[in-house]
């Protein structure tokens, strides 16, 4: 709305300057058009305000509800576009497209549907709230913009209209390049493409495998750490899929034989995107895709909603804003290492601080860290990139992981000489990450110098919150996962009974168990002495140090997750 819309209303004597004061109020809190507010609190009808709007700017209003807008009026403008500046089209007369606004004086929106249409713009005049509803009236199966890229896909129809000129496409293809092409771009390979690509969000995959066989293929989702077969596309689409993922993602499609990487990125509406890594292995029967979904609006920065206890984020923290040392994440693939990392990064993320990343690949970019994508066959790898950090004047530095003894050496001289690093292994838990470095090559002393904390996680499933229920477990199996002696019969043990939100498995979501070990003056006496894992394990308990399983069994007695993730091997540790 025009900054002088208020003023206006209250010249008219539509409404009144307290009513204007209390509008105002409610925009700076929650944000919004002040026309919005002023109807939401009752001072003016919706149909004043439009009519008021209609004299004033000298366009027609009119009721969008008595309408009915053609789909192909509708797909002219984007859902995001039409959300971001309130619009709908109504129609379309010869080189002109009549559109509905909430803020007929909005030329910004004008120049950009102009632009983005090719047609003239005619203006109308509707009420904002009339706007939100044909908007989600219109496009829900519109397929006006990404949001809604697959225009209300059956997956069954879908596979009906592959006809056999896709089969004579695809045989071709095999050594024709431009037939290939042509193959990746035939409209029902696109929307089986984005089919795929938009449900995997749907469902909250974390990970998209497109695998085929000899006689099939298939497409599976990663959820909540667990794969789930979606469907099996026509194995003659086999290569049409695979080149139409390599052509979003940038890739060459003729090259079949070498592994490639790349990215692809979607907008999905509301000004929200989401990236896909893609990963192209040559496999006995085609190629094998495999994309993680990385949606940085769920990225988690704050460090004490990750799930660490009070004592262990204190722990942390502690160690990431000493002026120096070595502060590593361990954990499996896809135990959340990339999340503890950012979340430590960002909270040190000041105008004062500056932050070098080595990363491979990078997942997220952020402002203020100045990030360095790795590429090993032109020799940028970490060890290079840590060297070049060092003479650049850094605070903290990042390494994606300390996969050998160049790297860890460099790693460690760097921690010892005024820097703080932040660093992942892969190691089965916390103790074990010191052995590891011993292992690498680093001296002991230089392990106990430079070290301040070691974290280790894990990722389980946890208990779905709408089908809960009180579970009954034998006092066997809850000695079996570890519960301890004193706690059995004092809490409810829950699992999940199976509902339509889960998909029947009883779980949603993902939950995380962490263990903290601090670098301690007996800790480092052990160390020096050579003390095995399982040693340096049994004095850090003594000291406070809680294990995986440990944490895996705190969430289990709180109702957080069932027993399977205690005793499946998530948290596989002895105490």
């Amino acid at each position: 709305m025009p900054a002088r819309l208020g003023e206006l209303l209250v010249r008219e004597n539509l409404i009144s300057l307290q009513q204007l004061q209390k509008a105002q109020d409610a925009q700076k809190v929650n944000g919004g058009k002040l026309g919005f507010h002023l109807t939401k609190l009752g001072y003016i009808e919706e149909s004043q305000l439009t009519e008021f709007l209609s004299r004033q700017y000298g366009v027609p209003a009119i009721n969008l509800a008595e309408f009915e807008i053609d789909t192909d009026i509708i797909k002219l403008i984007p859902k995001e576009v039409a959300q971001k500046h309130q619009v709908v089209p109504v129609n379309r007369a010869g080189g002109s497209l009549i559109v509905a606004m909430s803020d007929p004086s909005n030329i910004f929106a004008i120049d950009d549907i102009k632009f983005l249409t090719g047609y003239n713009i005619e203006v109308v005049v509707s009420a904002e709230a009339s706007i939100q509803a044909a908007i989600e009236k219109y496009y829900v199966n519109a397929g006006g913009g990404n949001a809604d890229i697959l225009g209300g896909v059956n997956i069954d129809e879908l596979m009906n209209d592959f006809d056999e000129d896709v089969d004579v496409a695809e045989r071709e293809a095999e050594s024709n390049i431009v037939d290939l092409e042509k193959s990746a771009e035939d409209a029902p390979v696109v929307k089986l493409v984005n089919l795929i690509l938009v449900d995997a969000i749907k469902k909250g995959a974390s990970d998209i495998h497109i695998e085929p066989y000899e006689k099939e293929m298939r497409v599976r989702y990663r959820i909540d750490g667990v794969l789930h077969e979606v469907m099996r596309p026509p194995l003659k689409l086999k290569n049409a899929i695979s080149s139409r993922l390599k052509i979003m993602a940038d890739l060459d499609i003729a090259e079949r034989r070498l592994p490639q990487d790349g990215r692809i990125k979607l907008r999905i509406g509301g000004g929200k995107e989401m990236d896909y890594r893609v990963s192209v292995c040559p496999m006995l029967f085609g190629e094998k895709i495999v994309m993680r979904l990385l949606d940085k609006a769920n990225l988690q920065l704050d460090m004490t909603k990750l799930g660490l206890a009070d004592d262990q984020i204190a722990v942390w923290k502690d160690g990431i804003e000493k002026p120096f040392g070595m502060c590593i994440v361990t954990g499996p693939t896809g135990s959340g290492k990339t999340t503890t990392l950012y979340s430590a990064l960002s909270s040190l993320n000041t105008h004062d601080v500056n932050i070098c990343t080595a990363e491979d690949p990078v997942e997220f970019n952020f402002a203020g860290i100045n990030q360095v994508q790795m590429h090993e066959d032109i020799g940028l790898n970490f060890a290079a990139a840590l060297r070049s950090f060092l003479r650049q004047d850094p605070d903290t530095i990042m390494v994606g992981e300390v996969r050998d003894f160049e790297t860890a050496e460099i790693a460690v001289k760097a921690a010892l000489t005024g820097h703080m690093v932040l660093t992942t292994l892969h190691t089965n838990d916390a103790p074990a990450t010191i052995t590891r470095l011993l292992n690498m090559g680093i001296e002991p002393f230089l392990v106990t110098a430079a070290v301040n904390v070691i974290v280790a996680q894990r990722l389980g499933r946890r208990i779905c919150k709408n089908c809960k229920t009180p579970a009954d477990i034998p006092k066997e199996a809850l000695l079996t996962a570890q519960v301890p002696k004193d706690m059995i019969g004092k809490f409810q043990p829950m699992k999940g009974a199976g509902c339509e939100i889960c998909s029947g498995t009883g779980c949603k979501g993902r939950v995380a168990f962490y263990e903290v070990l601090k670098m301690s003056d007996p800790l480092r006496e052990l160390i020096l002495n050579g003390a095995s894992t399982g040693e340096i394990k049994a004095e850090a308990i003594k000291l406070g140090f809680r294990t995986l399983r440990m944490s895996a069994v705190a969430h289990f007695m709180a109702g957080t997750c069932p027993i399977d993730e205690v005793t499946g091997g998530t948290a596989n540790d002895e105490l």
